[in-house]
Order: C-alpha cells, then structure tokens, then sequence
C-alpha cells in the first residue's frame, strides 16, 4: 500500500478556495456529488511502481477494486467482519485523489500528509466511518486491518505473477520483497497457490478444455 504526498499538499490555498466555493447552505447531496466526482479521479490516477518494473500498469480504482475483492475473500476464509474488511479495502487509497500514488523511489523526496487529504475528500459528506476505517487499518491492530493489508499485497502480488508469466524477468525479485509483508496465515496459503497457478489458468484449462481443438 503506498502513501505519499503530491504537489496538491503544497497548496492549501487552492483547497480552501474548493471548499469555500460550496455556496452556504449546501446540502449534504451536493457535498455527496462533489465527492463522488472526486473518487472518479481514481479511474485517473496511475499506479507508478509499473514504471520501474518494466511493465504492466494499472490506475488506483482498479488496484482498490480487486483489493476489496481480495479482502471478501481473505474476510470469508477468516470469519472476519465482511463489513468493516471490505470497507476499510474499498477507501483505503482514497486519500491518493488529491494527493497521487508514489512509489518507493518517489518517497525518498516526498513528504505527504494522507490524513489531511482525506480529511478534506470528506468533510461534510456524513461518512465518518470512512475515516474511521482508516485509522484502524493504519494501526493494523485488528484482524480485520490485517486482512485489508494482505489484500493490498495480493493484489501486488498477483500482478506481478502476471508480469513473470508473461517473461519480466525482475518480476521474481519483487514478488520476493511482497510476500514476506504478509501477516496473516490465510493470506500466506493463499499467496502460495497463487504463485504456483498460471495467469491464465483459469481460462485456457477450462471450462472446457479442449476449446482450443475446435
């Protein structure tokens, strides 16, 4: 899960005038749709690791998409709270709306300030519990934060299996550096079978197959 700052945090300015642009007397609606606008920005908002790897690439609602589902199933397997799991997974790059994903070499001259980002992408939308599940999820003190956590691994993970299939040699360092981040058993097995199942396994061997001889 990368966290980092972007040039937005250094004009708080332009953040104020954002918010005071709301006329007074808004309703909450409005604060909603303002929001929902700026999640879209998700869809826009690259994942930049990609462009040391060599290849690949991805933007961040897709990785948090799959993360969730990932945190479904990590949840399921667990008896975890499906709620709270998926919650905390589905929002936990929100912040990245405002303030961008950075890599590792990125963060080495970056600062950021991820709490007020997403601050500012929820004030006066009523979600608090947003909020909430971020916080618990930076304390990773619950098993439910735990399994969000793993989840954000998978998903690297399993891009990055993806990426070896497909003959990126540099990709077997980096599933070596992901999968000792994993602090759940579930996670741990699950992350076994993955990198031993081919990407495209779940298409070219079946349903049926014999597909290919037709």
């Amino acid at each position: 899960m990368t966290r980092f700052t972007s040039d937005f945090e250094n004009l708080p300015a332009q953040d104020a005038a954002c918010s005071e642009a709301l006329p007074p007397g808004s309703t909450r609606n409005q604060r909603l749709a303002n929001f929902l606008f700026e999640v879209g920005m998700l869809r826009k908002t690259p994942r930049t690791g990609y462009q040391f790897l060599g290849s690949g690439r991805e933007n961040v609602a897709e990785h948090s998409f799959r993360t969730t589902v990932i945190a479904y199933v990590l949840a399921s397997l667990t008896g975890a709270d499906m709620g709270r799991t998926m919650g905390m997974a589905l929002f936990h790059d929100l912040h990245e709306t405002r303030i961008g994903d950075f890599n590792y070499v990125n963060r080495i001259y970056n600062t950021r300030n991820a709490l007020l980002a997403l601050e500012h992408a929820l004030e006066g939308t009523g979600l608090d519990e947003v909020l909430q599940w971020w916080h618990e999820l930076e304390s990773e003190q619950t098993l439910e934060a735990r399994l969000v956590h793993d989840a954000d691994q998978l998903d690297l993970i399993l891009n990055l299996k993806q990426e070896q299939d497909l003959g990126n040699p540099y990709a077997a360092k980096w599933i070596d550096c992901a999968v000792p981040r994993l602090r759940t058993d579930a996670a741990k097995e699950l992350a076994a079978v993955i990198l031993r199942t081919d990407h495209t396994d779940w298409w070219f061997t079946g349903p049926d197959p014999s597909w290919w001889r037709k």
